[in-house]
């Protein structure tokens, strides 16, 4: 038996392919973006402290302004790197971006469900 010029083809699950995937990925990324300023925001108003010591400098010199330059400036950083990913493994940057900051706006809605 002989594995020569055979190739491993990989599917997701439902018909899904790395590109839909990358897209669903990507719309989450804003999602998770808006989500991450707009709590933030809300909790800044209510007298808590940004924990990031990179942001909350940045808030305090440029406000909502600054973060939207340092949003901007991380998905500018994924674009530029995406293309050095093969297809099928180019989901991870909308991924890397998404994850840290659904989890940074859980994170202040439970800070901010605490103080109210």
């Amino acid at each position: 038996m002989s594995s020569e010029g055979a190739s491993v083809y990989h599917r997701l699950p439902g018909d899904v392919t790395p590109v839909d995937l990358e897209r669903l990925l990507w719309a989450v990324v804003v999602l998770a973006l808006v989500a991450d300023i707009v709590t933030t925001f809300i909790g800044l108003e209510l007298g808590l402290s940004e924990s990031n010591p990179a942001a909350r400098g940045i808030i305090e010199g440029y406000g909502v302004v600054g973060m939207l330059v340092l949003k901007a400036f991380a998905i500018t950083v994924g674009l530029v790197c995406r293309p050095l990913l093969e297809q099928k493994y180019r989901s991870i940057v909308p991924a890397g971006l998404a994850v840290p900051w659904l989890a940074a706006a859980i994170l202040n809605v439970y800070t901010i469900s605490a103080v109210i």
